[in-house]
């Protein structure tokens, strides 16, 4: 594919990095003279300074030829009109951009709903962008799907599926410290599948000969009904969430409140919450030091109680009874804040804690720090985008810890090599790992075996290096 990014800041630069690695052709615009400076020492791709809204300039890094546009500056308005200019010469063009003002997200929303339901057929997409990603709301998703599964998080869920992919650390004490992953398997009668190993700060591709020992974490694809029991093997104690606090009240904790508030708009905070409801009333507070944010969040969530104070000051945890809650969501604008007052939580005598953070490398020092379950900001908004960027034979794809392995979503075509053949003659260990298959005119994904065979038109999941992603999907697609 031939991409052109416009925006070399941090999302655009390892957005860049993750398509150069699979063999994509890149050219990346900004018109910051140390921007591209610092860009052009760390990608291998066409490099340019100069304005990225100029049809004149994306012309000359070949945007009529591009598969995609994908735009990614500081401004907003910015985005919107590039995308818009292509769209009006290069239709074909798939544009992408990032909008940080949510009320041009939300109206732009409102707008494609309104233009959906009132006219038929073929339509241009609103300001000629056929995705808009919202960082607010990417980061409050992937915080509300890890309360969904108890504070687990890069929980990856599939369409049709009661199957997910859960990260879950091993603890001293659990069945598991020192075995194999193939003698795990006399330890459980749970079905799941290990699809990858965290030991040290690696993420690696197991083999049944793997040792697990206590401080590794796993991805485990298992069904959700069945999280907490594996956590429960894992040595990990599983408290129910009656009490929540929420520290923040800006943007995302907002999105985040509005779930936990009212969870029968939501199955997953109703199923969570449904074994206590008989007898508990679910808690939710809400923290903040902005008069003016709290003041607008107890009149959005009269069910919660509000309270604008210090969430530092220690006297106060321990008089509102906070420091015995189950469950702690920091998500302030104060990423650096978020992490240390998560773990300061946690030594307190909250159950767990969710820390929204900048980016990995701090979601690891997060991790390392005690937090739970750590959520990059700028992170999840390249997931999102890569998600958007696959060829039509492919998906959806997710970036695993640290970018290390992918998870990619292949349709098996008739001139795919894999067609016809069993998973354990095309098994590559170390190479790739196939995950679920879902049969040609079938909803429901089902784990793989040894003995699963391939058939054209099955959609197969399957996880990877990240550089060998774009190379595994063509050998199951077909289609380079």
């Amino acid at each position: 594919m031939k991409i052109v990014i416009v925006g070399a800041g941090f999302t655009g630069v390892q957005l860049a990095k993750l398509l150069i690695s699979e063999k994509n052709q890149v050219a990346i615009i900004d018109n910051n003279d140390d921007t591209v400076r610092h860009a052009s020492n760390l990608l291998d791709c066409t490099v340019l300074c100069d304005d990225g809204n100029s049809l004149e300039t994306l012309e000359s890094v070949g945007i009529a030829k591009a598969d995609a546009l994908v735009c990614v500056t500081d401004s907003d308005e910015v985005n919107m009109i590039t995308c818009s200019l292509v769209d009006a010469v290069y239709p074909n063009v798939l544009k992408i951009a990032r909008v940080r003002n949510y009320a041009y997200y939300v109206n732009s929303a409102a707008a494609e709903k309104k233009q959906s339901d009132s006219f038929e057929g073929k339509r241009r997409p609103l300001y000629g962008i056929n995705y808009m990603i919202n960082p607010d709301v990417e980061a409050a998703d992937a915080i509300v799907k890890a309360v969904e599964n108890g504070a687990i998080g890069n929980v990856l869920t599939f369409a049709n599926s009661d199957l997910e992919l859960a990260r879950i650390m091993v603890f001293p004490g659990s069945p598991f410290d020192g075995i194999s992953l193939k003698e795990i398997r006399f330890k459980t009668e749970l079905k799941f599948l290990v699809a990858y190993v965290e030991k040290d700060g690696v993420t690696s591709l197991p083999s049944g000969d793997s040792i697990i020992t206590a401080g590794n974490t796993l991805g485990i694809l298992i069904s959700k009904k069945d999280i907490q029991d594996m956590k429960y093997l894992c040595g990990s104690i599983q408290k129910d969430l009656k009490k929540v606090v929420l520290i923040g009240a800006g943007r995302i904790g907002s999105l985040i409140a509005e779930k936990i508030n009212h969870p029968a708009k939501n199955a997953g905070f109703s199923k969570i919450f449904s074994a206590f409801a008989s007898k508990h009333s679910q808690e939710l507070v809400i923290v903040d030091s902005n008069d003016e944010l709290t003041s607008e969040a107890a009149a959005r969530f009269p069910d919660a109680r509000v309270m604008c104070a210090d969430a530092t000051d220690e006297v106060f945890l321990r008089e509102e009874g906070i420091t015995s809650f189950d469950l702690a969501i920091c998500a302030t604008h104060n990423h650096e804040m978020n992490m240390v007052l998560a773990a300061y939580l946690e030594s307190l005598g909250v159950g767990q804690s969710i820390s929204l953070v900048a980016n990995g490398a701090f979601a690891t020092i997060a991790e390392k720090l005690g937090v739970d379950v750590a959520v990059p900001l700028r992170d999840t908004v390249v997931d999102s985008i890569m998600s958007h960027l696959r060829g039509k034979a492919v998906k959806e794809v997710h970036t695993i810890t640290t970018g290390e392995l992918e998870i990619v979503e292949c349709e098996i075509t008739s001139s795919s090599k894999s067609a016809g053949k069993l998973v354990k003659e095309i098994s590559v260990p170390g190479n790739f790992l196939v995950l679920l298959i879902k049969r040609a005119g079938t909803d429901e994904y089902t784990l793989v075996d040894g003995n699963s065979q391939f058939y054209t038109g099955d959609h197969v999941v399957l996880i990877t290096k990240s550089e060998n992603s774009k190379k595994v999907g063509a050998f199951f697609s077909g289609i380079e």
